[in-house]
């Protein structure tokens, strides 16, 4: 079999974001799920003059084209169904470690060449002049670092070890750049600047209590989830 995609015009509809969340199909099974219903046939004296009019008039329907995550449509309005469950807090807890010390290591290897340490020392003094050239650093490469990671597949090298991924709430997919953008600067700029693992403890912690979708303060921001692929 082929792995080509279909040539331009074929019909055959574009590939999808393979963890979006899928609508549950329809009871009864049998049919292509392309195949609408079957016309009605009017019975004799009927008062509509084909059997493709509506019985409805002008209205739609009921539920005819209705949102499927909206409270009319197969999902009955809950966000999470059609998701994996949500991650363990501790998981995501010890992923975030795992990237932080990834990470840290290359911040302190750029800083040291660049020579902005957050501090010097000598025989009679430690100087914090050089701090804000390290913040810098540690802000654009933890930021980038989960805007890149995140924005191409949910994970970053610790979540992906620990099977967990960070989804669009709404639909499950994976978040756009910008989203994942805003998430990662509501969770590294003030841990680069002012308020370093303090920050990150409360951010990434608040999962511990959230209910009932367990986000840390950055998926409230950015409106995602973090779910269990494993």
């Amino acid at each position: 079999m082929s792995s080509e995609p279909p040539p331009p015009g074929s019909g055959q509809p574009p590939d999808e974001d393979p963890f979006k969340k899928q609508p549950p199909p329809a009871e009864g099974g049998g049919g292509s799920p392309y195949d609408g219903p079957s016309p009605p046939t009017p019975p004799q004296g009927s008062p509509y003059d084909s059997p493709y009019d509506s019985p409805y008039g002008d209205q739609p329907p009921p539920h005819g084209g209705a949102d499927p995550y909206g409270p009319g449509g197969p999902y009955g309005g809950d966000p999470l169904a059609g998701m994996p469950p949500l991650a363990d807090s501790g998981k995501r807890t010890v992923a975030r470690i795992i990237d932080m010390i990834l990470v840290g290591i290359v911040v302190w290897l750029l800083s040291w060449a660049f020579g902005v340490m957050q501090y010097n020392m000598n025989a009679d003094k430690i100087e914090y002049s050089r701090g804000f050239g390290q913040s810098v650093i540690a802000a654009v490469l933890y930021t980038g670092y989960d805007t890149i990671m995140i924005g191409r597949s949910g994970q970053t090298l610790g979540k992906k070890l620990f099977n967990l991924r960070v989804a669009n709430l709404d639909n499950g997919a994976t978040p756009s750049v910008q989203t994942t953008l805003v998430r990662s600067l509501v969770l590294w700029i003030p841990f680069a600047f002012c308020c370093a693992c303090i920050w990150t403890a409360i951010a990434g912690g608040w999962s511990y209590f959230d209910k009932p979708y367990k986000q840390g303060l950055h998926d409230k921001a950015a409106k995602t989830v973090v779910v269990s692929t494993g």
